[in-house]
């Protein structure tokens, strides 16, 4: 398909917003660099805000008209999430994706930025900083693995597992009380899993075959569009808990990736309940 927007020149913006903005500020924050939102553990820095300006003013050149959804744009205009389910066009971006691993010095942070089109997610782009490379998709054209050069590798998720042979990718912060406790149990059944706190990086590690399932509960657009679409065009299957499609405005509902539908459906009993 005609996409809206040019998507390796949007690929390449993310990387200048990283070299310009991001990279620069990391492991140099002075203490007003960063400050908390909705609690401690949620932070912005000035390389959240300042990568934020230069994406959304150059988007605004590139595509004109396009409703631009960015984390921090959010943070300062709450009902500017609620105007992304009504739009024909929208840039989701989230100019620094595990804020609190950049914040603390942990070299696992990237760039993610999603287009939607008609109520559909039709490209999505994961910027590695410190890898300098992307992981991308574009609806119906597979996922890819790009580099600076231009090298492309496709991606493709792992094979199928027995449920006590999986390992994966589970976020247990956004659940809470019994169902935690509950998850949390249920996850022993697994051979392990791990959080990276950096939802970027756990789906590139999901789309590039390294693990058999990926588990959320919280969702935000920027922190879950474009990896579900990378994720799903390596082969993999997203629903959100209950069987229904993950939608670009949807918040909640849980979300759940596996290599395939018979072991998301495994998955769904075994680990949810």
């Amino acid at each position: 398909m005609t996409l809206p927007l040019d998507v390796t020149k949007f690929a390449d913006l993310l990387r200048l917003a990283a070299k310009s903005e991001i990279l620069p500020r990391f492991r140099r924050l002075a203490d007003g660099d960063v400050r908390a939102k909705s609690e401690p553990v949620d932070l912005v820095t000035e390389a959240d805000e300042a990568a934020e300006r230069l994406i959304r003013r150059e988007v605004e050149a590139m595509a004109p008209g396009a409703l631009f959804v960015g984390e921090e744009s959010v943070a300062a205009d709450p009902a500017l999430l609620g105007k992304l389910a009504d739009a024909d066009f929208a840039v989701v971006v989230d100019p620094v994706d595990g804020t609190f691993n950049f914040a603390s010095g942990i070299p696992a942070f990237g760039v993610m930025a999603s287009v939607v089109w008609k109520g559909e997610v039709v490209a999505g782009i994961i910027y590695d900083p410190m890898g300098d490379d992307w992981v991308m998709a574009e609806r119906g054209a597979g996922a890819f693995l790009r580099r600076p050069d231009g090298e492309a590798i496709r991606l493709s998720v792992a094979r199928s597992a027995p449920l006590e042979a999986m390992v994966g990718m589970a976020s247990p912060a956004y659940f809470f009380g019994d169902v935690r406790e509950r998850i949390l149990g249920n996850l022993a059944k697994v051979r392990f899993f791990a959080n990276y706190r950096c939802s970027a990086h756990e789906y590139r590690t999901f789309a590039g075959g390294h693990v058999q399932f990926v588990l959320y509960n919280k969702l935000m657009p920027w922190d879950h569009l474009a990896g579900t679409l990378i994720a799903v065009e390596a082969g993999g299957y997203a629903a959100r808990f209950d069987g229904s499609p993950y939608r670009p405005s949807h918040v909640d509902g849980g979300l759940l990736l596996a290599t395939d539908r018979e072991s998301w459906q495994m998955l769904r009993r075994e680990i949810i309940g």
